[in-house]
């Protein structure tokens, strides 16, 4: 008998190990687009994440689009910003990644070395002008197309819209399923609710929250929408051709991974705003808690529900001689009253873009820009790698990643593939 429990005991325990040095051994890959403007000049930077948390880039890195991307050198505030412009389909092994300059979207095949193949037919057209923002939810991509790029800009009006993913990669539009939103109100995230049939959108400068409903097919229907609380005190201004209060700008959506809430970058007043929303989507305005930082912009939350990030995009203190912007850990054990625990400027110098938490949520990915004149041509385009404490704290021990793209590029959007 003992003998046979020794022998079970060994089982065991060799189980263990195989399992353990599996999941040791599993990769994972860290997607970047480095949304270069000119003519196929657009691509995406590959990055094989290391033991130490360190990341190497793929050889072959980085895989043209076939697309543009858009390129800002007058540093206008708002119209070209925008989240989750790369999506991953993990089950299949696919990356699909917004050309916001040709008006196209890229497919890939992810590979087991983490390089990307085109999948045959890409890129697919968007079904509008300037795609932004992608969110994947089983067979189903939907997109945002801001129609924001002020040098393209055309007549059409901006909207969300569905494709279905094919099982070869490729992307087929979903007929019935395009819904245009008001001209000029640049629709910068697609966010689809977990275990709903919800999509929530950010449109910009209209000031507006979306709600959408869409059936098995992706047919989208649109539901109720709100207004970012006015600012009292601030005057109206006209943006853009729309006529707003000062404060009425909202960028990053994030859910609570557990309860109904829903988190908004309240831009200028530095603030998240904290919502409620029933199953069809309606929202009720809880609060606004405030934010060390300037210009919060990208939201990300853990698994647990319990910590949330934000990428602050503006700069503390002189922006020439002090152009760092911040990340931000939020306590969100309360869902409803996120309570900020500590705010930390990047690494060198530019303007935090994009966030993503690694698979494990061990390290928090950031993107900056070259995004204001006080930061020297060349310079500002990076990829940050954060530690994540057991309490959810952050440090930056590793020198960013500098990403070679021509003067004049904002690489954009931040996605991860894990094997795990």
């Amino acid at each position: 008998m003992k003998n046979r429990l020794l022998t079970l005991a060994v089982l065991l325990f060799s189980s263990f190990i195989s399992v353990a040095g599996a999941w040791a051994s599993g990769s994972e890959f860290v997607y970047v687009e480095s949304n270069i403007q000119s003519a196929n000049g657009n691509s995406i930077f590959a990055f094989h994440r290391n033991a130490d948390g360190s990341l190497t880039q793929i050889s072959g890195s980085p895989f043209l689009t076939a697309g543009a991307g858009i390129q800002d050198r007058s540093f206008t505030f708002g119209p070209y910003d925008s989240d989750q412009n790369i999506a991953i389909d993990s089950q299949r092994r696919l990356l699909f990644a917004v050309n916001s300059g040709s008006d196209t979207i890229a497919a890939f095949h992810i590979n087991s070395d983490g390089s990307l193949n085109p999948v045959a037919g890409s890129p697919f057209p968007s079904n509008g002008t300037n795609p932004v923002s992608l969110a994947l939810t089983g067979n189903t991509l939907f997109v945002a197309n801001k129609n924001g790029d002020i040098p393209r800009e055309t007549s059409l009006q901006p909207n969300y819209t569905a494709f279905h993913v094919e099982a070869d990669g490729s992307l087929s539009p979903v007929a019935g399923s395009t819904v245009d939103v008001a001209y000029n109100s640049s629709p910068s995230q697609a966010l689809v609710v977990p275990g709903t049939h919800l999509l929530f959108g950010n449109n910009f400068t209209g000031g507006l929250i979306q709600s959408f409903k869409f059936d098995d097919e992706g047919r989208l229907s649109q539901r109720s929408s709100i207004a970012l609380p006015p600012i009292p005190g601030i005057p109206l201004v006209n943006v853009y051709g729309n006529i707003l209060r000062l404060g009425d700008f909202g960028l990053g959506l994030i859910t609570h991974p557990k309860q109904p809430v829903l988190y908004v970058g309240f831009v200028v007043t530095n603030q998240v705003g904290v919502y409620s929303f029933n199953e069809e989507g309606e929202f009720k305005f809880l609060r606004a808690v405030p934010n060390s930082g300037l210009a919060i912009c990208w939201l990300r939350i853990n698994r647990k529900g319990t910590r949330m990030y934000t990428g602050n995009n503006g700069v503390e203190g002189d922006p020439v001689h002090d152009p760092f912007s911040t990340v931000s850990v939020y306590d969100t054990t309360d869902p409803e009253n996120p309570k900020e625990l500590q705010t930390l400027q990047i690494a060198g110098v530019g303007n935090v873009t994009q966030i993503e938490l690694s698979s494990d949520e061990r390290s928090l990915y950031v993107v900056s820009q070259r995004a204001t004149p006080a930061i020297p041509e060349g310079q500002g385009n990076a990829l940050h790698i954060f530690n994540i404490a057991p309490d959810g704290t952050l440090t930056e021990k590793q020198s960013p990643i500098q990403l070679n793209v021509p003067v004049g590029s904002q690489p954009q959007g931040v996605a991860v593939f894990s094997e795990r």
